[in-house]
């Protein structure tokens, strides 16, 4: 898929078919994650896929609004290390890589938030992750049963400022 149809094309899917993502394919979608900016070139992001139902189920009852994720044939938290000036930027950059990634794949995906939410403690001590990591952001993944359309975008004239507001 071209580039530039991938990033018109991906949307936010909440619902999948039953079908497991390929290792390799996983694999990829993170090695695009990973060739994100990042400041300094500091490259402060870790990566947990997670395909195991058990731990989907558990991060969709404590993600606020992620109650679709274990429906999700895989999720992937984004964290980034927290002496890093640059974490949420940096995090940010390789989140929005995994979906244009699972775009380009055919693979739907949604962006529940991660950064500074409630659930992050708990999350993070079910997953054994270490302390001198943030949580950015979680992304499931799976094969679309669904294919959304925006329910409103604004239109390139009400956001597009030339040279001043």
């Amino acid at each position: 898929m071209e580039a530039l149809e991938v990033l018109k094309k991906r949307r936010s899917v909440r619902k999948y078919i039953d079908k497991p993502i390929p290792k390799e394919i996983l694999e990829d979608i993170i090695d695009c994650a990973r060739l994100a900016p990042s400041g300094n070139n500091a490259q402060p992001w870790h990566f947990i896929v997670i395909t195991d139902k058990e731990k989907l189920k558990f991060i969709a009852e404590k993600a606020t609004y992620g109650d679709f994720i274990k429906n999700a044939a895989a999720c992937v938290i984004v964290y980034c290390e927290k002496d890093n000036k640059h974490h949420l930027e940096d995090g940010s950059a390789a989140t929005q890589n995994i979906l244009l990634a699972a775009t380009a794949y055919g693979i739907g995906s949604c962006w529940v938030a991660g950064y500074n939410r409630s659930y992050e403690k708990e999350i993070n001590e079910y997953l054994n992750v270490p302390d001198n990591l943030r949580m950015i952001s979680i992304i499931s993944l799976g094969y679309p049963a669904e294919n959304p359309q925006p329910k409103y975008k604004k239109d390139l004239s009400e956001v597009l400022h030339w040279e001043k507001f």
